[in-house]
């Protein structure tokens, strides 16, 4: 089955006006090279300003209606406009979006006409950035556990509690976090969604030291941090999805989270890898002239490109708006378990030196060691290996009389 997309005369018009847009509009010192280091802020701000030019023609959120500041492109135009950002190592936002690419879906389906109006255009357009707070001390892949607290006031909701492990550095707009909305209530029922302006009285944004503290791509998002809130009121009007039918709301946010929405691209980590390995030697000759390093580089080759025919393969069904089941937690199930596969791999191929920050030593400006400490972390965001399978055995009905659905995108 072929699996890649051929394109007509009209799509190749409109290629050639996005590489015109993105020659003049990407400016030469956006993207970071340093895997070890954080974006800065000039960098960030450079990410900000494309993103509002991007929001500007549609083309920071091209798929979505452009009643609310989307583009309404087609398939096949969003593919390219995607293709041609990845060639400057980019992504739709060009910047760390979590709260906006899995909250404004999420508003798209389960907001009010007036919260779409109010919401959607700041993040389409690319005048806010979001961040997406879920995880706690005691709550992460079991999310329906969480303790933070909106207790209703009047006309307001105060909240109480802190969220660890979010976004990345720098300037944040606004929040977007899952929270009690009734202390008594049983689990899954209890629960409400709130998109928050991160500048309220009482919310505290503490940065964490972490294992993978490093940012890649420009994106920055191996920054994170800790999130508290001390009394925090908020409008009722950012209360998304209705009072306590948050688990409602949170199958459209876990649905892309999880994989569910697809994505493309080239695997920037291979090209690295073999770059590596085919300028330099071992035992006097290129190691790609090794056999045993060849049969190694295949295995990494045949892991990725199954991930990346998986994620080609969830791009189309919903952009298609074609019926899903399983296919996004199966995607990211072999995401997480291949990356921790391909780094032993790495390893039998470099040996220390795919875990060395050396500057003397290091491969490939350190995204290799990068990609070492990543690949364990990597397992448990976004949901663990074992939730994944999970949600997987629901969904083709082992063990249960009616098979669970995929999140509803649309």
């Amino acid at each position: 089955m072929n699996f890649e997309v051929e394109y007509t005369p009209e799509q190749e018009a409109f290629r050639k006006e996005v590489q015109s847009f993105l020659k003049v509009n990407v400016p030469a010192g956006l993207v970071t090279t340093a895997a070890v280091e954080a974006i800065t802020h000039e960098q960030y701000l450079m990410q900000r300003e494309l993103g509002r030019k991007l929001g500007g023609k549609g083309w920071l959120f091209p798929t979505y209606p452009k009643e609310y500041g989307g583009g309404g492109l087609n398939l096949d135009q969003t593919i390219i406009l995607e293709e041609e950002m990845d060639q400057y190592g980019l992504s739709l936002p060009p910047y760390y979006n979590s709260g906006g690419n899995l909250g404004a879906p999420s508003i798209l389906v389960w907001g009010t006409d007036g919260q779409k109006r109010q919401f959607l255009p700041p993040i389409f357009k690319g005048e806010v950035r979001v961040w997406q707070l879920l995880t706690e001390p005691g709550a992460g892949s079991d999310l329906a556990s969480v303790k933070t607290t909106a207790l209703r006031d009047g006309d307001d909701y105060v909240l109480s509690g802190q969220k660890i492990f979010v976004g990345s550095n720098h300037e944040v707009d606004w929040l977007w976090t899952l929270a009690v909305t009734d202390p008594n209530a049983p689990r899954h029922e209890n629960l409400s969604w709130f998109m928050l302006d991160a500048s309220l009285p009482g919310i505290t944004i503490q940065p964490l030291d972490l294992l993978t503290a490093g940012g890649e791509g420009g994106a920055g998002s191996g920054v994170k941090n800790s999130v508290f809130f001390d009394d925090v009121r908020a409008p009722a009007s950012a209360l998304v999805g209705g009072e306590n039918n948050g688990w409602k709301v949170a199958t459209t946010h876990l649905e892309l989270e999880h994989g569910g929405g697809g994505h493309i691209g080239r695997n920037r980590l291979w090209e690295r890898l073999l770059h590596y390995c085919m300028t330099h030697e071992l035992d006097g000759r290129p190691m790609t002239k090794d056999q045993d390093i060849r049969d190694l580089l295949m295995d990494i080759y045949i892991d990725i490109e199954i991930g990346r025919l998986f994620g080609v393969r969830n791009y189309f069904l919903t952009h298609a708006k074609k019926a899903r089941s399983y296919e996004g937690p199966q995607s990211s199930m072999w995401r997480k378990s291949g990356n921790l596969r391909i780094a032993g791999f790495i390893q039998k191929i470099l040996g220390y030196l795919a875990l060395t920050t050396d500057p003397a030593h290091v491969v490939e400006e350190g995204h290799i060691e990068l990609h070492q400490r990543s690949a364990i972390v990597g397992l448990h965001p976004g949901g663990t290996v074992e939730v994944q399978k999970l949600i997987m055995a629901r969904r083709i009905g082992i063990g249960r009389t009616v098979r669970e659905e995929a999140g509803r995108l649309a």
